[in-house]
C-alpha cells in the first residue's frame, strides 16, 4: 500500500478510471444541448453527487474546459471548444464559412479566430490568405494577450482589475522592438480600442505582421475571444487594415450567433 492509498481504497488503477469516468460524464453534461446548464442538472446528468459535480466543475472551470456564468450555471469553456475544433476541422458549426466570407472580403488576407483559455488565447480556426506568402499561426497555437490583435481585444473587454491579474501571472514580455511592455500604457491602448471598436497589432507580437482584431461574444454577451485579420507591412499600410474593422465587425457578431 503507497503512503497516501488509504485502506478501503482500492486499487489505486480503480480509482483513476472512476475519477476519468466523473469528469467525462461532466462535461458530456455541460455539452448537453440548450446550455449553459444549472448545476443541480449537470449532477442528474452526470449521475454523481451535488459535491463531486461541484468539484470537477470548479476544477474545470479553473482549466478553461468549462466557464462559470451567473446564477450557478457553468457552460462550455474555451478549451474545450478548442478541442472539438481541433477535432472537426472545417465543419465545426458553419463558423468556417463565415471566417471564409470574411476572408474574401478582407482582400484574401488570412483570417483566424481564438477563444480565450485563462491568460492567453488558443486559435480554434485559420483561414490561409491566398497571397504569396503564409503566416506561421496554426490552430491550437497559444497567443499572447497584449500584444496580439485578439488578445489586445479580448483585454479591452475585461475590467481593469482583471486586466492587472492578467499581467500580474503572465506579465508583459517584449516579443519585438513595438510591444507594449508597461502597464500604464497598455491600459491607454485598451481604452483606446473600446473608443474605435478593434485593436491593431502593428508589428507587436512578430516584426513585419499586422492585424486587426475585434472581440466576440456569446449571445448573452458573456466574452468568448477574438476574430482577426492578418497581414504583412510591406503589402498593408495600417489607414488600409481600418478599413476592414466593418466586415469585420459583422462576422464577429455572425460568429457569435453560431457560439451561442
Amino acid at each position: 500500500m503507497s503512503m497516501s492509498q488509504q485502506p478501503g481504497d482500492g486499487p489505486p488503477g480503480r480509482n483513476a478510471g472512476a475519477a476519468a469516468e466523473k469528469i467525462l460524464r461532466v462535461l458530456e453534461a455541460v455539452a448537453a444541448p440548450n446550455g449553459p446548464h444549472r448545476l443541480a442538472d449537470i449532477t442528474l446528468r452526470a449521475g454523481i453527487p451535488k459535491s463531486t459535480a461541484h468539484r470537477l466543475a470548479v476544477l474545470l472551470t479553473a482549466e478553461g474546459y468549462l466557464v462559470a456564468v451567473g446564477g450557478g450555471q457553468y457552460g462550455v469553456g474555451p478549451q474545450l471548444r478548442a478541442f472539438a475544433a481541433q477535432v472537426m476541422g472545417d465543419a465545426n458549426d458553419g463558423v468556417h464559412d463565415l471566417l471564409r466570407d470574411l476572408q474574401q472580403l478582407a482582400g484574401g488576407h488570412t483570417v483566424h479566430l481564438a477563444l480565450r483559455s485563462g491568460d492567453h488565447a488558443v486559435y480554434i480556426h485559420k483561414v490561409d490568405g491566398d497571397k504569396p506568402y503564409q503566416m506561421a499561426s496554426r490552430v491550437g497555437m497559444h497567443l499572447p494577450l497584449h500584444c496580439t490583435a485578439i488578445g489586445k481585444s479580448i483585454l479591452s473587454q475585461l475590467p481593469a482589475d482583471e486586466v492587472d491579474e492578467i499581467i500580474a501571472r503572465a506579465g508583459l514580455p517584449q516579443r519585438t522592438a513595438t510591444t507594449i511592455t508597461d502597464r500604464g500604457d497598455l491600459h491607454r491602448e485598451l481604452e483606446a480600442i473600446r473608443s474605435r471598436g478593434y485593436a491593431i497589432d502593428n508589428e507587436e507580437n512578430e516584426p513585419t505582421i499586422r492585424c486587426i482584431g475585434v472581440p466576440v461574444a456569446d449571445g448573452s454577451r458573456r466574452l468568448l475571444g477574438g476574430v482577426s485579420i492578418s497581414t504583412v507591412t510591406f503589402m498593408t499600410p495600417r489607414k488600409e487594415l481600418a478599413t476592414f474593422a466593418p466586415p469585420l465587425l459583422a462576422a464577429a457578431n455572425s460568429i457569435a450567433q453560431v457560439l451561442r
